[in-house]
Formats: C-alpha cells, structure tokens, sequence
C-alpha cells in the first residue's frame, strides 16, 4: 500500500459528515489499540513503541514477545511501567510458544512452565493483567501428533502455574495461533486447566486456516476473552475449495458492525488489539480435496457452512501490496517498502477502527472504558 492510497483513505474517512460518524458507536467503551508484531520490521523496543503508540492515540499497547523489551532487568521494567503509566497507555503482555510437543517449541528456553511463570512476572512488573501465548500452528495441526496430543500437553503447562499465575495477579491469554486450533479446542484447554487464570487471546486472522469465520470464533472464544488479536481478511472461492488474504482493517470480508454488536455483549472490557499483518500471499484452504479432511475430521458443519459462506460472498483484495514472502534476496529499496507498507497498514487500520467503527476512548473525550465490573 503506498503512502498515497494511505493519505486518500484518510481523507475521505475525515470528510464523513458529521451525523455519520456520530452513529459510530458500535465501539464506545473498548480499549483500542495494537500488537508490536505489527511493525515488526521497525525494530522497536519498549519505550519507543509506547511512544509511538502514544503519538498514534491508542489506549494499549501489546508487548507480545520478551524480545520486544531493551532489557528483562526489573529495574528497566518498572522504568517501562512508568512510563506506559505516564502516557495513560495500558500495556499487555506475551510470551510466544509454551507447549513443548510443538514444531515451535525451542528447547533452549527450558521447562514450559518455568517459561510461562517467567513470562508472568514479566507482566506484573510492567502492570500488564493478561500474558498471551500461543500452542503452536498449522504445522503441528498437519503433523504426526493428534492435535489433542498437543492440546494435553498445554494444560498440563497450564495446571502447573495455576498457583503462581494466581499469586501474581495476571491471567494466561492462550491465542489461537496460526492454524493450530479451532475455537472449540482453544475452549477446552481454557475450561480444563482452569478459567479463574486461564483466558482467551482472539484472533481474527487465523481462524482462516482452519476454516472457521470470525464470528464463529467470537461466539465461542468471546465469553472467555481477555485480550484480542484483530485484523480483517478476504476470503474468496477457489476451484479447490477456497483462498485466504490478511489485509488491512477495512480491506476484507470480516462484518465488523456485527462482530462488534457481538463483541459488546461477549466481552467489552477485552482490550481490542489491532494486529495487521499485510504483505503475505493468499492461501489455498482446499476443502474440495478428501485428503485435507483428515486434518480437520471434527470440525461441525453447521460451522463450516458459515465460512463457505464468507468464501462464497468474497473476493480477492485488487489493492496494492508489496509480498513480504516474496522469494530470493531483496534489494534495500524493497525492504524499505515492506517496512513503511506494516506503518502506513497498522496506521490508517487504527484510522478505520476509530472512525468508522467508534474504537477507542483516549481519542473520545469523556467516553469511559468498560470494565469487569460494568453491565451492558
């Protein structure tokens, strides 16, 4: 997306008359912000993300991984809390893969539940609540493993830390990552190892790659969500089934006036994190192959339906992107590109979230959050 295509989207967003914006209201209430894997290619550390984030008016940053910190000291952690602090900025944390039958395991981290309760602490002492992490992905969903195999061995994880995740205060956010589970899955790990600290990090993007719509994710995930992964996506027939897209907030197929209509009712005091991830090739999903259902061999139809629908009503995104996993070596000038590209996408998504659909207090005077303790 060039910088061009950016400036005219916001400028038509600005020229809405003013009655309509005033009926963007879906919104109203919920925290607004996004996840630092956004602008990944930046290179930020934590200061200098809250300070973007703080230019950029949102309400919370998600500090996803432990990399994305200048130092693990305490003392640079309570410096990293005090200045979110400073800039009225809510931090939520994460931690990445914690289940150790995963391809995305690294054994050099340690014991999973020593990674988990590490990652914990790292979250109290920067004033996060909740600290995301993830299973695995479609690699081990297409593995040798029964998914369930997988699933086992997370709560085990996760039964491990209850004590010390309840002593610090801060619940575990389990994302459904990357094609790894359904909704239904992410559900049962929640509710078998415990849902007094264990919750839900929703993510809109990947419930693509196991062939779920959103909004199905929402219905089951939402009563359990603590924080979110947000993004849009195009999703379109194929002659094989069906193809996927990850674009930016705006671009896609996703109905966000009734996800957020659902969303309000299922859980409003979530922080609604933007993640956008643009730059990658669609994907085949093709569930016209018999081969492809052995992956899948639970998945309900009344759920399945309801995303051949969203494919079946799609259509491919026509705009300008540059293909992040373009293959071969690239020239400075295309990795520039892909870097203001995750800038220019994360930026005019935000735009998209606070005026056309009403996200975000800070950049609403006088609009209250929602908390835990507050009714619909």
């Amino acid at each position: 997306m060039h910088r061009r295509a950016f400036l005219q989207t916001v400028g038509a967003v600005a020229a809405l008359p003013q009655a309509a914006r005033a009926q963007s209201t879906a919104g109203d209430g919920i925290l607004l912000g996004f996840d630092t894997y956004s602008v990944r290619a930046f290179d930020w550390k934590d200061i200098q993300l809250l300070d973007y984030a703080a230019g950029l008016g949102v309400d919370t940053v998600q500090i996803s991984s432990s990399g994305d910190y200048s130092s693990l000291d305490p003392a640079h952690l309570s410096k990293v809390r005090d200045h979110a602090a400073q800039l009225g900025i809510r931090i939520d944390a994460g931690i990445g893969c914690i289940c150790p039958l995963s391809k995305s395991w690294n054994s050099k981290e340690g014991p999973a539940p020593q990674k988990v309760v590490d990652g914990l602490k790292v979250a109290k002492a920067v004033g996060a609540r909740s600290m995301r992490c993830f299973m695995g992905s479609s690699a081990d969903r297409r593995g040798s493993r029964p998914i369930e195999e997988l699933m086992e061995s997370t709560i085990g994880v996760f039964r491990a830390v209850r004590s010390q995740a309840l002593d610090l205060g801060v619940k575990i956010a389990l994302e459904n990552h990357a094609g790894d589970m359904q909704a239904r899955e992410v559900r049962t790990i929640i509710e078998e190892s415990g849902k007094d600290f264990v919750g839900s990090c929703l993510d809109t993007g990947n419930p693509m790659w196991v062939m779920e719509n959103p909004l199905v994710t929402l219905e089951v995930l939402g009563p359990y969500a603590l924080t979110t992964h947000v993004r849009d996506s195009v999703v379109f027939e194929h002659p094989r089934g069906a193809a996927a897209q990850w674009v930016a907030l705006g671009d896609g197929d996703v109905d966000w006036p009734a996800f957020l209509a659902l969303y309000r009712k299922l859980c409003p005091a979530a922080l609604l994190q933007l993640e956008i991830i643009t730059g990658r090739p669609p994907q085949v999903l093709p569930y016209y192959d018999r081969d492809w259902w052995k992956w899948f061999p639970k998945t309900p139809a009344s759920e399945f339906v309801r995303f051949e629908q969203m494919a079946r009503n799609g259509r491919p995104f026509m705009g300008t992107m540059v293909i992040e996993d373009a293959p071969g070596a690239k020239p400075p000038e295309y990795t520039a590109a892909l870097r203001e590209q995750q800038r220019i996408d994360l930026e005019r998504s935000l735009e998209y979230a606070k005026k056309q659909l009403g996200l975000g207090v800070r950049s609403r005077p006088g609009l209250e959050p929602f908390t835990r303790h507050r009714t619909n």
